[in-house]
């Protein structure tokens, strides 16, 4: 796995239409002669409803409060069970991926993901609403997993800079989701933000269903046994970890209160006994060296700490921009602009030239940017520059060390077990998930027992930058490799 490839560029890109040495089609697959650039525009734009719906929701917040007639805390769960719900369906998704086929989960996801969407526009009352929101969540969470899996049986080649790719599609849906939410919900209403998801899918299933290529070479498997009770585990650890931060929240919890305390305590106390369980049983919901084997532990420790936190104390800065600078909503709100624009640009850039650079250099100059971003992010405009323009500046730093560093964490993983892309997919979404979840708890947290929530908030982001360059020996351990694998 770690030899280096010198496969020409051209016999590469993804356009080609089939991978030299490729495996006869199986037999009934009228899709095997799809173009490799059909085949991701399919499975590319599944991912951006996926990341588009992740932040829609959060403009509609207020309208969707008046129209079910509830309370902002109540509306607020539709964010956080549709979180949970993520997190805990990828693992079951990448298993469900190596043991049932890539397509045909990701055939299922859409689906699920798309009717899911509709009953959300339907939805009478927010108890309804919310249980929805975490279904929509369970299909959305497959998208990732299977076309990962996708990418790698049936690219060749060019699955490396396919799969680096992704990191170009999330960003730019965060970014537009918000626009089109605030769009949607001036004319339309709240409920189109789900609805709007029906005819897209419908068409990414019609489109899935004719051109993407059935799987190839994969064994059939009589176990299909999935863990009920690790995946419980899995979840109440996860949802009381959100209760924990959810309580942290409010300027009148403190460390030692119960509602801080308990949850935080039922989270430990769960999560530790889900990792136990999967070492201990047959058939592990998630394969334990995936998590902490050889490699893996070091590619999952830089996906939470540069990808899932730095990413997580990022959507805070329209936040950071109101509490210290005074920024109206608007120009807060656009802040962000900069930092997905860097970092689908240089995704994209850094995808292409992976083979040249292996996975280190990215890694260490993305952190070093990022860092230096985050620094900027906590100092007071230098020269005069006014506020806008500073933060701008920092946050397109941050994701122009976000996007050089995106292709590399990818692959890296992937390349060390490519039989278990998946799996691999799922953990990595996992680790960053958990990573946002953690830095933003935190934050949170220190912003509500703060008398200066905007000085205070400067103060993370300087610790932030002070942990990404205390993890920088990390990357030294990180698996190389140069060309494709």
């Amino acid at each position: 796995m770690n030899t280096d490839s010198t496969a020409s560029e051209d016999e590469n890109a993804l356009q080609t239409d089939k991978p030299e040495h490729e495996e006869p089609p199986a037999a009934g697959d009228n899709a095997a002669a799809t173009p490799r650039l059909l085949i991701f525009v399919i499975i590319a734009s599944a991912l951006m409803m996926m990341a588009v719906d992740g932040t829609i929701v959060a403009t509609a917040l207020d309208s969707l409060q008046r129209g079910l007639d509830t309370t902002v805390n109540w509306a607020g769960w539709t964010i956080t069970a549709y979180a949970c719900g993520f997190v805990v369906m990828l693992p079951i998704s990448g298993k469900l991926a190596m043991r049932y086929g890539n397509r045909k989960v990701f055939l299922g996801s859409v689906v699920a993901f798309t009717f899911a969407s509709l009953l959300c526009g339907l939805a009478t009352n927010i108890y309804m609403l919310i249980a929805l929101r975490a279904l929509q969540a369970a299909g959305g969470a497959g998208f990732t997993p299977s076309a990962t899996g996708i990418i790698v049986q049936h690219f060749g080649d060019a699955r490396d800079r396919a799969v680096g790719l992704f990191g170009s599609i999330f960003p730019l849906g965060a970014m537009i989701g918000p626009v089109f939410g605030g769009l949607i919900v001036s004319t339309l209403g709240w409920r189109y933000i789900f609805l709007v998801n029906v005819p897209i899918g419908f068409v990414v299933s019609l489109l899935a269903l004719r051109h993407i290529p059935l799987d190839r070479g994969r064994e059939s498997r009589a176990d299909t046994h999935i863990d009920l009770f690790a995946l419980a585990l899995l979840g109440i650890g996860l949802l009381s970890l959100m209760l924990a931060a959810a309580a942290m929240g409010d300027a009148q919890t403190h460390f030692w209160s119960p509602s801080f305390v308990l949850p935080l305590v039922v989270a430990i106390v769960s999560l530790w006994r889900f990792v136990h369980r999967i070492h201990r049983s047959a058939s592990p919901v998630i394969m334990p060296r995936l998590i902490h084997g050889s490699d893996f532990g070091i590619v999952n420790l830089v996906n939470i700490i540069y990808g899932g936190a730095a990413i997580g104390l990022l959507v805070l800065v329209p936040l950071y921009a109101t509490n210290r600078y005074g920024m109206n909503a608007l120009d807060a709100g656009t802040l962000l602009l900069a930092q997905g624009i860097s970092a689908i640009i240089f995704s994209t850039v850094a995808a292409f030239i992976l083979r040249h650079t292996g996975y280190r250099l990215p890694l260490y100059v993305g952190s070093l940017i990022s860092t230096s971003g985050l620094l900027l992010l906590a100092l007071a405009p230098l020269a005069g520059l006014p506020p806008f323009v500073w933060l701008a500046s920092s946050t397109f730093l941050v994701g122009t060390g976000g996007g050089i560093i995106n292709p590399s964490s990818r692959n890296a993983g992937l390349q060390l077990a490519p039989e278990q892309a998946p799996s691999i997919a799922a953990v990595r979404s996992m680790c960053m998930q958990i990573g946002r979840i953690l830095s933003v708890s935190i934050v949170t947290a220190v912003l509500a027992n703060s008398g200066d929530p905007g000085h205070a908030q400067a103060w993370t982001y300087a610790a932030m930058a002070l942990v990404m360059i205390l993890a920088l020996p990390l990357i030294a351990r990180m698996p190389e490799h140069h060309g494709s694998w």
